[in-house]
């Protein structure tokens, strides 16, 4: 059978999210530039992006709804099927998952009774292993609607998601105040997070990502030197004189 059309949005959300789509293909000099932060400002309206939506998107840009439907199934930003208030990331890329990242997702595909990309019943949460997101000095890390729980274990993944579908406050262990998928999908379409402190409390890396940079200015001790004949850390000074005897390059060499 013949696929359906895409039903409309009703004209008063036509004429909100038109709004906004004007104001979002203003910031490019090229409209089409605009279509990745149009299909999250989609997903703001519905939790996913559907077909009205990429119909939408294709009619203010002028595009094919075959264009917008290559961009939307070709990311993995983009849902297309309903999903959670909240999305549960488990990285699983090599340093966490041998830091306890596979266990925990496994752990919580039973907990929750989901597979991946699954929603509970509830629909609070979407389970998903997702790719390395670039806190690997903070391995195990799980992430909700993109806001990073640092070194995780099962017992505390397990501890977030059960607050996360009981509606209780969490807060992320770094960056801005938690907020639902819709709410997140707005602010990456482009659209200024206004809820009190957020501004202040996003972005700047932890602790743990900025040793090398204070160890480069000499804030702190020298690094701890493991020699493999004893098996024990030291403190060593920089200007120690090299192991075994071998002598010292001179400088210039």
């Amino acid at each position: 059978m013949p696929q359906l059309p895409a039903p409309d949005y009703p004209d008063d959300v036509r004429a909100r999210l038109e709004r906004d789509a004007a104001d979002v293909i203003a910031r490019y000099p090229d409209p089409r530039s605009a279509l990745l932060p149009l299909l999250h400002l989609m997903q703001s309206e519905e939790g996913h992006v559907t077909r009205t939506g990429m119909r939408f998107c294709a009619e203010v840009l002028g595009l094919t709804t075959a264009e917008v439907t290559a961009v939307a199934t070709f990311y993995s930003m983009y849902r297309r099927k309903p999903s959670g208030d909240y999305q549960v990331g488990v990285c699983t890329n090599t340093l966490c998952a041998v830091m306890g990242g596979d266990a925990i997702f496994e752990a919580l595909q039973d907990h929750l009774g989901v597979g991946n990309g699954e929603t509970t019943g509830d629909g609070k949460v979407t389970l998903e292993h997702i790719e390395c997101n670039a806190a690997c000095d903070f391995a195990p890390v799980v992430m909700v609607n993109w806001e990073f729980f640092d070194n995780q274990t099962v017992d505390s993944a397990k501890r977030l998601v059960d607050d996360l579908r009981a509606g209780a406050e969490v807060e992320p262990t770094r960056g801005a105040p938690l907020c639902t998928f819709k709410d997140t999908a707005r602010i990456l379409a482009g659209f200024p997070d206004e809820r009190p402190g957020a501004v202040e409390a996003s972005g700047g890396a932890g602790p743990a990502s900025l040793v090398g940079l204070r160890l480069a200015r000499g804030e702190t001790g020298p690094a701890r030197v493991v020699h493999p004949r004893d098996g024990g850390p030291h403190d060593e000074p920089q200007d120690a004189a090299p192991q075994d005897g071998a002598p010292r390059a001179e400088e210039g060499e």
